[in-house]
């Protein structure tokens, strides 16, 4: 498996380096294409990371940040990962970046993932950095194991850039970026906390699983590096 594994001794020093392995990242791409894209996920445990990263020097100002997945919910929802970056991210330095958000409001979750893929679309694909987390149940992004089409979700080669996911597990509705946009990305992180999820990540890859990080990490074009702490 196409893994890097670093461990660090709390949540504060995984923030910390992880914010400035991105950073770093985002820079060369900024070097290199005068813009960068950058795709970050919510949930509560990457809130410190997005603390220290906000305030990294680099041109923010010529970086679009998006989501790797988004819930059917408007903004001024607690469950939103939109609320949650911008609190928790689109501040200090970091309050210069284009945000792209996933959520659009519409009748359905299928045609809020319709005007999201037009969105992601118009960005200068593939991403240069992917922030992705994982659950307890193996799902990284919106990428359910229960999923309604987690098989089609999982098997897709193209096709709009972001799909839509009913998954009970995930409670509402959700938008996701596709696995071709997720797994084309130039530099994947994988942030996680505690050993509940290491134990989960290490048997998605010591052994064959349909579980769906095991599947990123399988098609991703580079080695994910998988930032790991115990929970503070």
């Amino acid at each position: 498996m196409k893994v890097k594994w670093y461990e660090f001794s709390s949540p504060q020093a995984l923030a910390r380096d992880l914010a400035n392995k991105v950073s770093g990242e985002l820079a060369k791409a900024l070097s290199a294409r005068n813009k960068a894209l950058l795709a970050i996920s919510g949930g509560t445990t990457p809130r410190l990371f997005l603390e220290e990263l906000s305030s990294t020097p680099i041109h923010w100002e010529r970086t679009a940040v998006t989501l790797a997945d988004e819930r059917f919910v408007p903004p001024s929802s607690e469950r939103s990962n939109a609320r949650l970056a911008l609190r928790h991210f689109f501040k200090n330095r970091a309050s210069d970046a284009e945000f792209v958000p996933l959520y659009h409001s519409g009748s359905n979750i299928d045609e809020a993932a319709e005007r999201a893929s037009k969105t992601i679309a118009a960005l200068p694909l593939p991403l240069d950095v992917l922030v992705l987390g994982m659950g307890n149940d193996g799902h990284t992004a919106s990428l359910f194991p229960d999923a309604e089409n987690i098989g089609e979700l999982l098997a897709t080669l193209d096709g709009p850039p972001v799909q839509p996911v009913v998954s009970e597990a995930a409670q509402e509705p959700r938008l996701t970026l596709s696995m071709p946009v997720l797994c084309a990305a130039r530099a994947i992180f994988l942030h996680i906390e505690g050993d509940d999820k290491r134990a989960v990540l290490e048997q998605a890859l010591a052994k064959k699983s349909n579980l769906p990080i095991r599947a990123v990490i399988e098609r991703a074009g580079v080695p994910v590096h998988v930032y790991w702490a115990p929970k503070g």
